[in-house]
């Protein structure tokens, strides 16, 4: 026995379906060959953490640009400070206990002003991680402490990247300065 009402339920059924297309269209679905989803998105290459009022963001060590940044050797470390206190603060000092021998901070200190923020990124490195006292292989991490004048210090586990990719632009550390050569005195010649 067939009902009367068989083409109100034909059309409910078309108008359901048709929904069913439409909906994820005005949803905003990207599917597809280029969605967001198929495509790369590297991880986040950095440490990020807040220490008594200062704020240290994609702290990372630029290393080699493959393989490893060998023993005895510099790395660059880039890094974002922001001071949420109301008075100013300074990093002192930077050290890499059991990764460099030494450490500097290019222009000797960083002021932090109150409420604002501080970028160690480049183009040349600030702070300098020096005589590396074994190599350093990019996807690795390190200790890091950051020694601030008012906050104190606080160590970190630092990413160690390639300077490849993303990073590639990314200045390494200037040379070491070298022992200035050695004069030599001239020997008279005796004229012929």
């Amino acid at each position: 026995m067939f009902r009367s009402s068989s083409g109100k339920t034909v059309a409910r059924r078309l108008t359901i379906g048709a929904l069913a297309l439409v909906i994820p269209a005005l949803a905003g679905c990207e599917a597809g060959l280029n969605a967001p989803t198929l495509q790369f998105h590297a991880a986040s290459g950095a440490t990020y953490t807040t220490f008594n009022g200062i704020s240290i963001n994609d702290a990372f060590v630029l290393g080699a640009p493959s393989g490893s940044a060998p023993a005895g050797s510099s790395v660059s470390m880039f890094l974002a400070l922001f001071n949420n206190g109301a008075s100013a603060d300074r990093l002192v000092s930077v050290t890499a206990p059991g990764a460099a021998a030494s450490a500097r901070l290019v222009s000797g200190g960083v002021n932090l002003p109150a409420s604002s923020s501080v970028t160690l990124t480049g183009p040349s490195p600030s702070i300098v991680l020096s005589d590396l006292t074994k190599p350093l292989s990019s996807g690795g991490s390190i200790l890091v402490t950051l020694d601030f004048q008012h906050a104190g210090a606080v160590t970190i586990q630092v990413p160690v990247q390639p300077r490849a990719f993303e990073y590639s632009t990314f200045s390494p550390p200037p040379p070491s300065p070298s022992a200035s050569p050695s004069t030599q005195s001239a020997k008279a010649v005796p004229p012929k």
